[in-house]
Protein backbone atom coordinates (compact mmCIF):
# COMPACT_ATOMS: atom_id res chain seq x y z
CA UNK A 1 0.00 0.00 0.00
CA UNK A 2 1.39 3.44 -1.06
CA UNK A 3 2.24 5.75 1.36
CA UNK A 4 0.52 8.57 -0.25
CA UNK A 5 -3.31 8.38 0.77
CA UNK A 6 -6.07 8.18 -1.46
CA UNK A 7 -8.04 11.74 -2.39
CA UNK A 8 -11.85 11.31 -3.09
CA UNK A 9 -13.31 14.86 -3.57
CA UNK A 10 -17.14 15.40 -3.76
CA UNK A 11 -17.88 18.84 -5.11
CA UNK A 12 -21.60 19.63 -5.51
CA UNK A 13 -23.28 22.57 -7.56
CA UNK A 14 -25.05 24.66 -5.56
CA UNK A 15 -25.51 23.22 -2.62
CA UNK A 16 -26.00 25.73 0.39
CA UNK A 17 -24.07 25.08 3.64
CA UNK A 18 -27.31 25.58 5.45
CA UNK A 19 -29.29 22.45 3.46
CA UNK A 20 -27.79 19.83 5.64
CA UNK A 21 -28.72 18.14 9.06
CA UNK A 22 -25.27 18.59 10.07
CA UNK A 23 -24.95 22.35 10.10
CA UNK A 24 -28.02 22.67 11.50
CA UNK A 25 -30.80 21.93 9.53
CA UNK A 26 -33.76 20.01 11.49
CA UNK A 27 -35.51 18.63 8.31
CA UNK A 28 -32.99 17.42 5.94
CA UNK A 29 -32.04 14.00 6.14
CA UNK A 30 -28.46 13.21 5.19
CA UNK A 31 -26.31 10.80 7.81
CA UNK A 32 -23.59 10.21 5.24
CA UNK A 33 -22.68 13.90 5.66
CA UNK A 34 -23.09 13.95 9.09
CA UNK A 35 -20.79 10.64 9.24
CA UNK A 36 -18.12 12.64 7.24
CA UNK A 37 -17.88 15.71 10.17
CA UNK A 38 -18.44 13.04 13.12
CA UNK A 39 -15.58 10.94 11.91
CA UNK A 40 -13.28 14.15 10.80
CA UNK A 41 -13.49 18.05 10.90
CA UNK A 42 -16.95 20.15 9.50
CA UNK A 43 -15.62 23.75 8.69
CA UNK A 44 -18.10 26.48 9.92
CA UNK A 45 -16.57 29.22 7.82
CA UNK A 46 -15.82 27.30 4.59
CA UNK A 47 -16.56 30.32 1.75
CA UNK A 48 -16.24 30.04 -2.28
CA UNK A 49 -14.20 33.04 -3.56
CA UNK A 50 -16.71 33.09 -6.07
CA UNK A 51 -20.79 32.69 -5.99
CA UNK A 52 -21.37 31.33 -9.29
CA UNK A 53 -20.25 27.73 -10.88
CA UNK A 54 -17.53 27.99 -13.40
CA UNK A 55 -15.26 30.69 -11.86
CA UNK A 56 -15.82 28.68 -8.27
CA UNK A 57 -14.57 25.05 -9.96
CA UNK A 58 -11.48 27.10 -11.63
CA UNK A 59 -10.47 28.17 -7.89
CA UNK A 60 -10.52 24.78 -6.45
CA UNK A 61 -8.47 23.69 -9.76
CA UNK A 62 -6.29 26.03 -9.78
CA UNK A 63 -5.69 27.27 -6.59
CA UNK A 64 -6.47 30.61 -7.90
CA UNK A 65 -8.83 33.53 -7.83
CA UNK A 66 -10.88 34.75 -10.90
CA UNK A 67 -8.54 37.80 -11.92
CA UNK A 68 -5.98 35.15 -11.54
CA UNK A 69 -7.16 32.20 -13.61
CA UNK A 70 -9.14 34.24 -15.61
CA UNK A 71 -13.06 32.61 -15.48
CA UNK A 72 -15.28 35.43 -14.12
CA UNK A 73 -19.00 33.58 -14.27
CA UNK A 74 -20.50 30.91 -15.59
CA UNK A 75 -19.31 29.85 -19.39
CA UNK A 76 -22.43 28.93 -21.38
CA UNK A 77 -20.67 25.88 -23.27
CA UNK A 78 -23.08 25.84 -26.44
CA UNK A 79 -23.39 29.42 -27.03
CA UNK A 80 -21.86 32.87 -26.34
CA UNK A 81 -18.92 31.59 -24.00
CA UNK A 82 -18.15 28.09 -26.00
CA UNK A 83 -14.78 29.94 -27.13
CA UNK A 84 -13.77 30.97 -23.95
CA UNK A 85 -10.41 29.67 -23.20
CA UNK A 86 -11.90 28.67 -19.56
CA UNK A 87 -8.55 26.96 -17.28
CA UNK A 88 -6.82 25.09 -20.48
CA UNK A 89 -3.96 27.34 -20.03
CA UNK A 90 -3.77 26.78 -16.06
CA UNK A 91 -1.77 23.93 -14.46
CA UNK A 92 -4.55 22.09 -12.44
CA UNK A 93 -4.56 20.33 -9.45
CA UNK A 94 -5.06 17.04 -11.00
CA UNK A 95 -2.16 17.59 -13.26
CA UNK A 96 -0.14 17.80 -10.37
CA UNK A 97 -1.49 14.98 -8.35
CA UNK A 98 -1.07 13.17 -11.56
CA UNK A 99 2.43 14.27 -11.87
CA UNK A 100 3.09 12.98 -8.34
CA UNK A 101 1.74 9.27 -8.85
CA UNK A 102 -1.77 9.76 -8.57
CA UNK A 103 -4.43 7.38 -10.75
CA UNK A 104 -6.55 10.35 -11.79
CA UNK A 105 -10.47 10.38 -12.57
CA UNK A 106 -13.64 12.74 -13.13
CA UNK A 107 -16.75 11.74 -12.41
CA UNK A 108 -19.86 14.76 -13.01
CA UNK A 109 -19.67 18.29 -13.60
CA UNK A 110 -16.30 19.93 -14.76
CA UNK A 111 -17.64 23.44 -16.52
CA UNK A 112 -14.75 25.11 -16.85
CA UNK A 113 -14.08 24.86 -21.05
CA UNK A 114 -16.08 23.23 -23.81
CA UNK A 115 -17.26 20.29 -22.70
CA UNK A 116 -15.88 18.48 -25.83
CA UNK A 117 -12.89 18.86 -24.33
CA UNK A 118 -10.96 16.38 -22.69
CA UNK A 119 -9.79 18.02 -19.31
CA UNK A 120 -6.15 18.09 -18.32
CA UNK A 121 -5.10 15.69 -15.67
CA UNK A 122 -7.31 12.92 -15.75
CA UNK A 123 -6.64 9.21 -16.85
CA UNK A 124 -10.10 8.45 -16.86
CA UNK A 125 -13.35 11.27 -17.23
CA UNK A 126 -17.13 11.00 -17.22
CA UNK A 127 -18.34 14.04 -17.69
CA UNK A 128 -21.53 15.84 -19.33
CA UNK A 129 -22.46 19.20 -21.07
CA UNK A 130 -23.86 21.65 -18.60
CA UNK A 131 -27.19 21.18 -18.20
CA UNK A 132 -27.93 18.78 -21.33
CA UNK A 133 -27.29 14.83 -22.24
CA UNK A 134 -24.19 14.55 -23.88
CA UNK A 135 -21.39 12.09 -22.29
CA UNK A 136 -18.13 11.24 -22.97
CA UNK A 137 -15.32 8.95 -21.51
CA UNK A 138 -11.46 9.42 -20.89
CA UNK A 139 -10.85 7.78 -25.04
CA UNK A 140 -12.53 11.26 -26.49
CA UNK A 141 -15.41 8.66 -27.74
CA UNK A 142 -18.68 10.69 -27.72
CA UNK A 143 -21.84 8.73 -26.51
CA UNK A 144 -24.15 10.39 -28.11
CA UNK A 145 -26.39 7.61 -28.74
CA UNK A 146 -28.21 7.15 -25.05
CA UNK A 147 -29.59 10.10 -22.81
CA UNK A 148 -28.78 10.30 -19.69
CA UNK A 149 -31.83 10.36 -18.62
CA UNK A 150 -32.51 6.85 -19.43
CA UNK A 151 -30.22 5.83 -16.92
CA UNK A 152 -32.40 7.17 -14.00
CA UNK A 153 -31.48 9.84 -11.90
CA UNK A 154 -28.13 11.62 -12.13
CA UNK A 155 -26.26 11.02 -9.32
CA UNK A 156 -27.01 7.43 -9.19
CA UNK A 157 -25.57 6.89 -12.83
CA UNK A 158 -22.88 9.25 -11.55
CA UNK A 159 -22.17 7.04 -8.73
CA UNK A 160 -22.36 4.06 -10.40
CA UNK A 161 -19.49 5.47 -12.69
CA UNK A 162 -17.36 6.34 -9.59
CA UNK A 163 -17.59 3.01 -8.20
CA UNK A 164 -16.45 1.73 -11.97
CA UNK A 165 -13.37 3.88 -11.31
CA UNK A 166 -12.38 2.50 -7.67
CA UNK A 167 -13.48 -1.30 -9.34
CA UNK A 168 -11.20 -0.74 -12.78
CA UNK A 169 -8.18 0.65 -11.58
CA UNK A 170 -5.05 -1.49 -10.84
CA UNK A 171 -4.05 -0.18 -7.44
CA UNK A 172 -0.58 0.41 -7.84
CA UNK A 173 -1.45 4.09 -7.78
CA UNK A 174 -2.88 6.16 -5.53
CA UNK A 175 -6.31 7.95 -6.85
CA UNK A 176 -7.51 10.94 -6.84
CA UNK A 177 -11.38 10.78 -8.05
CA UNK A 178 -13.33 14.30 -8.36
CA UNK A 179 -16.98 13.81 -8.46
CA UNK A 180 -19.50 16.40 -9.05
CA UNK A 181 -22.89 16.07 -8.15
CA UNK A 182 -25.70 18.25 -10.05
CA UNK A 183 -29.03 17.53 -8.24
CA UNK A 184 -29.02 20.80 -6.35
CA UNK A 185 -28.94 22.74 -9.34
CA UNK A 186 -32.20 24.24 -11.07
CA UNK A 187 -34.64 23.61 -12.19
CA UNK A 188 -35.77 21.50 -9.15
CA UNK A 189 -37.06 18.48 -10.65
CA UNK A 190 -37.22 14.90 -11.37
CA UNK A 191 -36.03 13.78 -7.92
CA UNK A 192 -36.90 10.32 -6.80
CA UNK A 193 -41.12 10.52 -5.72
CA UNK A 194 -40.14 8.40 -2.53
CA UNK A 195 -38.02 11.36 -1.41
CA UNK A 196 -39.69 13.98 -3.14
CA UNK A 197 -43.00 12.46 -1.06
CA UNK A 198 -41.63 12.65 2.37
CA UNK A 199 -40.11 16.55 1.91
CA UNK A 200 -43.43 18.20 0.90
CA UNK A 201 -44.55 17.83 4.30
CA UNK A 202 -41.97 19.75 5.83
CA UNK A 203 -42.47 22.95 7.25
CA UNK A 204 -39.29 24.59 5.41
CA UNK A 205 -38.99 26.68 8.59
CA UNK A 206 -35.37 26.95 8.29
CA UNK A 207 -35.50 28.61 5.99
CA UNK A 208 -36.51 32.65 6.42
CA UNK A 209 -39.16 34.47 4.92
CA UNK A 210 -37.92 37.70 3.95
CA UNK A 211 -38.50 40.28 1.35
CA UNK A 212 -36.14 41.08 -1.63
CA UNK A 213 -34.59 44.71 -0.61
CA UNK A 214 -34.95 47.35 -3.42
CA UNK A 215 -31.50 48.49 -3.03
CA UNK A 216 -29.90 45.18 -4.06
CA UNK A 217 -31.13 45.58 -7.30
CA UNK A 218 -33.25 43.93 -9.87
CA UNK A 219 -34.38 40.05 -9.32
CA UNK A 220 -33.14 37.87 -12.04
CA UNK A 221 -35.03 34.80 -10.56
CA UNK A 222 -37.92 35.14 -8.99
CA UNK A 223 -39.44 32.87 -6.46
CA UNK A 224 -42.87 31.07 -7.59
CA UNK A 225 -46.00 32.86 -6.06
CA UNK A 226 -48.37 29.92 -5.76
CA UNK A 227 -47.28 28.18 -2.80
CA UNK A 228 -47.81 24.57 -4.14
CA UNK A 229 -45.51 25.71 -6.51
CA UNK A 230 -43.37 26.97 -4.09
CA UNK A 231 -43.33 23.92 -1.46
CA UNK A 232 -42.78 21.95 -4.27
CA UNK A 233 -39.12 23.72 -5.69
CA UNK A 234 -38.36 23.07 -1.92
CA UNK A 235 -38.97 19.69 -1.72
CA UNK A 236 -36.81 18.72 -4.76
CA UNK A 237 -34.18 20.60 -3.44
CA UNK A 238 -34.24 18.87 -0.18
CA UNK A 239 -35.12 15.45 -1.91
CA UNK A 240 -31.46 16.32 -4.27
CA UNK A 241 -29.83 16.89 -0.83
CA UNK A 242 -30.99 13.51 0.52
CA UNK A 243 -30.08 11.59 -2.71
CA UNK A 244 -26.72 13.07 -3.16
CA UNK A 245 -26.16 12.16 0.98
CA UNK A 246 -27.27 8.33 -0.35
CA UNK A 247 -24.79 8.22 -3.10
CA UNK A 248 -21.57 9.33 -1.46
CA UNK A 249 -22.57 6.90 0.90
CA UNK A 250 -22.92 4.23 -1.77
CA UNK A 251 -19.10 5.11 -2.71
CA UNK A 252 -17.63 5.02 0.83
CA UNK A 253 -19.33 1.88 1.32
CA UNK A 254 -17.32 0.98 -1.42
CA UNK A 255 -14.08 1.60 -0.15
CA UNK A 256 -14.60 0.11 3.19
CA UNK A 257 -15.56 -3.32 1.70
CA UNK A 258 -12.60 -2.69 -0.62
CA UNK A 259 -10.12 -2.12 3.02
CA UNK A 260 -9.09 1.36 1.09
CA UNK A 261 -11.03 3.80 4.03
CA UNK A 262 -8.47 4.07 6.34
CA UNK A 263 -6.44 5.16 3.58
CA UNK A 264 -8.55 7.79 1.94
CA UNK A 265 -8.85 11.36 2.43
CA UNK A 266 -12.40 11.90 1.86
CA UNK A 267 -13.79 15.72 1.45
CA UNK A 268 -17.16 17.21 0.83
CA UNK A 269 -17.94 20.45 -0.28
CA UNK A 270 -20.00 22.86 -2.60
CA UNK A 271 -19.06 25.01 -5.66
CA UNK A 272 -20.81 28.22 -3.90
CA UNK A 273 -24.04 28.12 -1.91
CA UNK A 274 -27.45 29.06 -3.08
CA UNK A 275 -30.50 30.72 -1.73
CA UNK A 276 -33.90 29.69 -1.80
CA UNK A 277 -36.36 32.17 -0.72
CA UNK A 278 -33.30 33.19 1.83
CA UNK A 279 -33.37 37.49 1.41
CA UNK A 280 -36.41 37.08 -0.92
CA UNK A 281 -34.10 35.72 -3.61
CA UNK A 282 -33.71 32.21 -5.05
CA UNK A 283 -29.63 31.26 -6.65
CA UNK A 284 -26.45 32.61 -5.63
CA UNK A 285 -24.36 35.14 -6.97
CA UNK A 286 -26.03 36.09 -9.97
CA UNK A 287 -29.93 35.81 -8.33
CA UNK A 288 -30.18 39.50 -8.75
CA UNK A 289 -28.41 42.59 -10.66
CA UNK A 290 -25.94 43.89 -9.87
CA UNK A 291 -24.41 40.54 -8.04
CA UNK A 292 -24.55 40.03 -4.22
CA UNK A 293 -22.08 38.22 -2.04
CA UNK A 294 -24.71 37.22 0.48
CA UNK A 295 -23.66 34.66 3.15
CA UNK A 296 -25.96 31.88 1.85
CA UNK A 297 -24.20 32.57 -2.03
CA UNK A 298 -20.66 32.70 -0.67
CA UNK A 299 -20.75 29.95 2.39
CA UNK A 300 -20.47 25.76 1.64
CA UNK A 301 -20.45 23.09 3.15
CA UNK A 302 -16.75 21.82 3.76
CA UNK A 303 -16.00 18.15 5.63
CA UNK A 304 -13.08 16.37 5.57
CA UNK A 305 -12.42 12.81 6.64
CA UNK A 306 -8.99 10.62 7.35
CA UNK A 307 -8.89 7.85 9.46
CA UNK A 308 -5.56 7.96 11.45
CA UNK A 309 -5.14 11.57 10.10
CA UNK A 310 -7.67 14.09 11.15
CA UNK A 311 -8.74 14.17 14.73
CA UNK A 312 -12.77 12.67 14.89
CA UNK A 313 -15.59 15.32 15.48
CA UNK A 314 -13.73 18.76 15.13
CA UNK A 315 -15.86 21.63 14.16
CA UNK A 316 -13.27 24.29 12.70
CA UNK A 317 -14.03 27.88 13.34
CA UNK A 318 -11.18 29.15 10.41
CA UNK A 319 -12.37 31.14 7.22
CA UNK A 320 -11.02 28.83 4.68
CA UNK A 321 -11.99 28.27 0.71
CA UNK A 322 -11.48 26.27 -2.46
CA UNK A 323 -7.85 27.94 -2.94
CA UNK A 324 -7.39 26.63 0.83
CA UNK A 325 -8.59 22.99 0.41
CA UNK A 326 -6.55 22.84 -3.09
CA UNK A 327 -3.36 23.64 -1.05
CA UNK A 328 -4.27 20.91 1.63
CA UNK A 329 -5.09 18.29 -0.84
CA UNK A 330 -1.22 18.60 -2.62
CA UNK A 331 -0.27 18.76 1.34
CA UNK A 332 -1.90 15.54 1.95
CA UNK A 333 -0.42 14.31 -1.11
CA UNK A 334 3.09 15.28 -0.42
CA UNK A 335 3.43 17.37 -2.93
CA UNK A 336 6.95 18.72 -3.05
CA UNK A 337 6.66 22.51 -4.52
CA UNK A 338 10.14 23.26 -4.02
CA UNK A 339 11.07 20.06 -6.61
CA UNK A 340 8.55 21.09 -8.68
CA UNK A 341 9.63 24.41 -8.98
CA UNK A 342 5.59 25.77 -10.67
CA UNK A 343 5.78 29.40 -10.80
CA UNK A 344 1.63 29.35 -11.28
CA UNK A 345 1.89 28.55 -7.51
CA UNK A 346 2.91 32.30 -6.57
CA UNK A 347 -0.22 32.93 -7.78
CA UNK A 348 -2.12 30.84 -5.49
CA UNK A 349 -3.48 32.32 -1.92
CA UNK A 350 -4.55 28.98 -0.50
CA UNK A 351 -2.79 27.73 2.50
CA UNK A 352 -2.94 23.96 3.74
CA UNK A 353 -5.05 23.59 6.71
CA UNK A 354 -4.30 20.18 7.53
CA UNK A 355 -1.75 21.28 10.20
CA UNK A 356 -4.98 22.19 12.04
CA UNK A 357 -6.91 19.66 11.42
CA UNK A 358 -3.81 16.78 12.59
CA UNK A 359 -3.20 19.10 15.98
CA UNK A 360 -0.23 20.66 14.98
CA UNK A 361 0.48 24.42 15.89
CA UNK A 362 1.21 26.71 13.18
CA UNK A 363 1.33 30.30 12.98
CA UNK A 364 -1.73 32.86 13.53
CA UNK A 365 -4.55 31.93 10.37
CA UNK A 366 -6.16 34.72 8.53
CA UNK A 367 -9.33 36.04 10.26
CA UNK A 368 -11.01 37.69 6.95
CA UNK A 369 -12.05 35.80 3.86
CA UNK A 370 -11.90 37.60 0.12
CA UNK A 371 -14.38 37.12 -2.25
CA UNK A 372 -14.65 38.59 -5.90
CA UNK A 373 -17.34 38.16 -9.00
CA UNK A 374 -16.61 40.14 -12.20
CA UNK A 375 -16.24 43.51 -11.38
CA UNK A 376 -17.08 43.36 -7.98
CA UNK A 377 -14.71 42.13 -5.01
CA UNK A 378 -15.86 41.27 -1.20
CA UNK A 379 -13.79 41.09 1.94
CA UNK A 380 -15.85 39.79 5.09
CA UNK A 381 -14.50 39.62 9.10
CA UNK A 382 -16.63 38.18 11.64
CA UNK A 383 -17.67 41.64 12.12
CA UNK A 384 -18.26 44.05 8.79
CA UNK A 385 -18.40 42.71 4.98
CA UNK A 386 -17.30 45.48 2.51
CA UNK A 387 -18.24 44.98 -1.05
CA UNK A 388 -16.25 47.54 -3.55
CA UNK A 389 -17.99 47.41 -7.10
CA UNK A 390 -15.99 49.16 -10.19
CA UNK A 391 -16.83 50.39 -12.83
CA UNK A 392 -17.88 47.68 -15.86
CA UNK A 393 -19.38 47.94 -19.24
CA UNK A 394 -22.54 49.65 -18.61
CA UNK A 395 -21.95 51.81 -15.74
CA UNK A 396 -21.25 51.69 -11.72
CA UNK A 397 -23.58 50.18 -9.03
CA UNK A 398 -23.06 51.30 -5.59
CA UNK A 399 -20.50 50.18 -2.93
CA UNK A 400 -21.86 48.23 0.18
CA UNK A 401 -20.39 47.71 3.83
CA UNK A 402 -22.30 45.94 6.36
CA UNK A 403 -21.95 45.81 10.35
CA UNK A 404 -22.42 41.87 10.82
CA UNK A 405 -22.66 42.45 14.50
CA UNK A 406 -26.08 45.00 13.91
CA UNK A 407 -27.06 43.48 11.15
CA UNK A 408 -26.63 39.50 10.53
CA UNK A 409 -29.11 39.49 7.81
CA UNK A 410 -27.26 42.51 5.50
CA UNK A 411 -30.32 44.82 5.43
CA UNK A 412 -28.44 47.87 6.03
CA UNK A 413 -25.80 49.21 3.43
CA UNK A 414 -23.60 51.39 5.66
CA UNK A 415 -21.34 52.68 3.56
CA UNK A 416 -21.84 56.31 3.83
CA UNK A 417 -22.34 55.81 7.42
CA UNK A 418 -19.00 57.87 8.48
CA UNK A 419 -18.78 56.05 12.16
CA UNK A 420 -17.26 52.73 9.62
CA UNK A 421 -14.88 55.32 8.29
CA UNK A 422 -11.89 53.42 9.77
CA UNK A 423 -13.30 50.18 9.27
CA UNK A 424 -13.88 50.47 5.73
CA UNK A 425 -10.47 51.68 5.27
CA UNK A 426 -8.92 49.08 6.80
CA UNK A 427 -10.74 46.85 5.02
CA UNK A 428 -10.01 48.31 2.02
CA UNK A 429 -6.38 48.21 2.23
CA UNK A 430 -6.57 44.39 2.84
CA UNK A 431 -8.57 44.37 -0.08
CA UNK A 432 -6.14 45.82 -2.37
CA UNK A 433 -3.30 44.37 -0.83
CA UNK A 434 -4.55 40.98 -1.67
CA UNK A 435 -5.13 41.57 -5.28
CA UNK A 436 -1.85 43.66 -5.56
CA UNK A 437 -0.69 40.35 -5.00
CA UNK A 438 -2.28 37.58 -6.17
CA UNK A 439 -4.30 38.87 -9.20
CA UNK A 440 -2.59 38.91 -12.98
CA UNK A 441 -3.55 41.89 -14.80
CA UNK A 442 -4.89 40.07 -18.35
CA UNK A 443 -7.33 38.53 -16.14
CA UNK A 444 -8.43 41.44 -13.62
CA UNK A 445 -11.86 41.64 -13.37
CA UNK A 446 -11.60 45.39 -12.73
CA UNK A 447 -11.19 45.44 -16.48
CA UNK A 448 -14.10 43.05 -17.16
CA UNK A 449 -15.25 44.97 -19.98
CA UNK A 450 -12.62 43.67 -22.21
CA UNK A 451 -12.42 40.17 -21.02
CA UNK A 452 -13.75 37.32 -22.97
CA UNK A 453 -17.37 37.08 -22.69
CA UNK A 454 -18.63 34.03 -20.52
CA UNK A 455 -22.24 33.86 -21.37
CA UNK A 456 -24.90 36.61 -22.60
CA UNK A 457 -26.21 37.29 -19.48
CA UNK A 458 -23.29 38.42 -17.35
CA UNK A 459 -25.03 40.00 -14.11
CA UNK A 460 -22.85 43.31 -14.79
CA UNK A 461 -24.14 43.80 -18.29
CA UNK A 462 -27.04 46.01 -17.67
CA UNK A 463 -26.68 49.57 -16.51
CA UNK A 464 -28.04 51.15 -13.37
CA UNK A 465 -30.48 52.94 -15.07
CA UNK A 466 -32.06 49.72 -16.76
CA UNK A 467 -32.94 48.41 -12.67
CA UNK A 468 -34.80 51.54 -11.97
Amino acid sequence: MTSKPNILVFLTDDHGQWASSCYGNREIHSPTLEYLAASGAKMNHAFTPCPVCSPARACFFTGKFPSGHGIHDHIAEESVGQDHPGIASQTTIAQRLQENGYYTGLVGKWHLNHFRTKPSGFDEWFTQANGTNAQFRAQGYFENDRKLSQFGNQAIHLTDRALQFLRSRDGSKPFFLFVGYTNTHRPHTGEPERLVRHYRQCSFLDIPVEEHQAFRGAVRRTLPTDLAERREDLAQYYAAVHLIDEQVGRIIDELANRGELDHTLMVYTADHGHMNGHHGLHGKGNAATPQNFLDESIHVPCLLSWPGRIGAGQIRPEFVDHCDLAATLLDASQYDHALCRDPELERCPGRSYLPLLEGRQITAWRTEQICEYGNARMIRTEQAKLIRRYPGPNGHFDDEFYDLCADPRENQNRIADPNFDDTIHALDQRLESFFDRFEVPEYSGKRIADLPTCNASEPWGVTPEQLK
